[in-house]
């Protein structure tokens, strides 16, 4: 069953009880009011007749002044505590008959049903004590002949209403649902264009309302441009990585035909051909590594966290790298010990990244300061190198960019280290910033909190 469907019929459903429930209110507040109406009416037919009433004459005379008081298919009785009917005048012989009379000494109404021509009828019965010392009560009935036929009526138009009220709820709800549906059924059939088509497609969202729906089609575009922007991503990746690759596949290729026509002929050019093969085919195989890290970074969340003095960490690493590349690294620190919870396989990772792309891209000292607050630890990697241009800072972190694309391609560059070292702060939910001038150098912030992840 569709939704609109369900929707029509629980709205009307709904609206169906609603109307139920009103329209026995109202045929149970009109019956009450109309039948206290007529015991007002009847109670002050009773006191009027008592008024009237001659306690000292109990003759025709007095029938005849209680038949005034008669109106239609009605009696009135006058009784004694055993029920017994002193005087009784009626012009209804059938009623008076099926009602039998009781004495009360007290002020009573009550209604009966009893069988007549057309069915039932309701028959009103009122009772008051005369107050004459011999323990008399009157007791007025009637039956209520309008009553019926204005519930005859009612009923009909209530039944009527309820019927048009359920065409119009049927149409409204209807009306509703499209309304409401109109947005998924646009989504729908994008969705099934995309599937079917390939191609990646917007919802139209041409009303300017703020509602749940309309959060959802500006939700659902926004995903197709997310995804849009991935899959130009990429296609970039892609072509990036075959530039990347193909470089040094030339290179081999051409020297591998080169030993293929002249063998070892002249061992000098041999050498120089096996070297070239060896160093491009190291080249491809850190470039492949690169590639399989960071596919494992955006799959994989998974973490060593344990505590980490940040300061041997950083201390350690920068003196690996000064013996290595016999370059001028200096740590600056005013405590000796910066414990925090992360990573530090990967932590040194980013360390050495920065390290490594100072070290490429200036021929300056290099130096890392560290600092600490109640919440986070900071990491600055300063430089004074050739700079990144102000145009270019917002390319930093794609993969395969170089501020200085024939200068990275001497040091064996592949653009993707800025691209690793995010992910993985990102992962230890922290930050990186990179503040450069070109021809002054670049300075690049690492910002990680004390405890770890926050959602640890």
């Amino acid at each position: 069953m569709k939704i609109t469907t369900k929707i029509n019929l629980l709205t009307t459903a709904w609206m169906l009880c609603i109307l139920m429930l009103i329209n026995f209110a109202v045929y149970f507040l009109f019956m009450k009011t109309t039948v206290n109406m007529e015991e007002n009416v009847l109670f002050q037919k009773a006191e009027d007749i008592l008024k009237n009433y001659d306690t000292n004459q109990l003759s025709h005379d007095g029938k005849l002044k209680l038949r005034d008081y008669l109106t239609d298919h009605s009696y009135i009785r006058i009784l004694q505590p055993n029920n017994k009917v002193i005087y009784e005048v009626t012009n209804d012989q059938k009623l008076s008959k099926k009602i039998k009379g009781k004495y009360q000494n007290k002020k009573t109404a009550q209604t009966r049903l009893i069988s007549a021509e057309n069915g039932e009828e309701e028959v009103l019965i009122v009772r008051v004590p005369i107050n004459n010392g011999k323990n008399e009560s009157l007791e007025i009935g009637e039956r209520l002949t309008g009553l019926e036929t204005r519930k005859e009526i009612l009923r009909g138009i209530l039944v009527l209403c309820t019927i048009i009220a359920t065409l119009l709820s049927l149409l409204g709800g209807r009306w509703l649902s499209n309304i409401i549906m109109r947005p998924i059924s646009n989504m729908i059939k994008t969705i099934e264009e995309i599937e079917q088509s390939g191609v990646l497609k917007k919802v139209n969202t041409q009303n300017k309302t703020n509602d749940e729906l309309q959060i959802m089609a500006r939700t659902f575009n926004r995903m197709i441009d997310r995804i849009q922007s991935n899959m130009e991503k990429q296609k970039q990746f892609i072509s990036d990585a075959s530039h990347e690759l193909k470089t040094p596949l030339t290179v081999i290729k051409s020297y591998a035909n080169y030993l293929r026509r002249h063998g070892a002929e002249n061992n000098q050019m041999a050498g120089e051909a096996i070297q070239a093969i060896h160093s491009e085919a190291t080249r491809i195989q850190k470039m492949t590594d690169t590639f399989l890290e960071l596919s494992t970074l955006e799959k994989e969340n998974v973490l060593e966290m344990k505590e980490v003095n940040l300061i041997a960490l950083c201390k350690n690493t920068l003196n690996e790298l000064k013996y290595v590349y016999k370059r001028e690294i200096t740590c600056h620190s005013e405590d000796d010990s910066f414990i925090i919870r992360a990573d530090e396989l990967k932590i040194k990772q980013v360390v050495i990244i920065l390290l490594d792309n100072a070290m490429k891209y200036s021929n300056e000292r290099i130096e890392v300061f560290l600092e600490k607050n109640d919440q986070s630890v900071l990491i600055c990697v300063k430089d004074y190198g050739i700079g990144i241009p102000e145009n270019e800072m917002n390319q930093i972190f794609e993969r395969f960019y170089r501020v200085d694309k024939a200068r990275s391609r001497e040091t064996g560059g592949t653009g993707l280290g800025l691209s690793i070292a995010k992910s993985i702060i990102t992962q230890h939910n922290g930050e990186i910033t990179i503040n450069s001038k070109e021809g002054i150098g670049t300075e690049v912030k690492l910002l990680l909190p004390r405890g770890g992840r926050l959602n640890e």
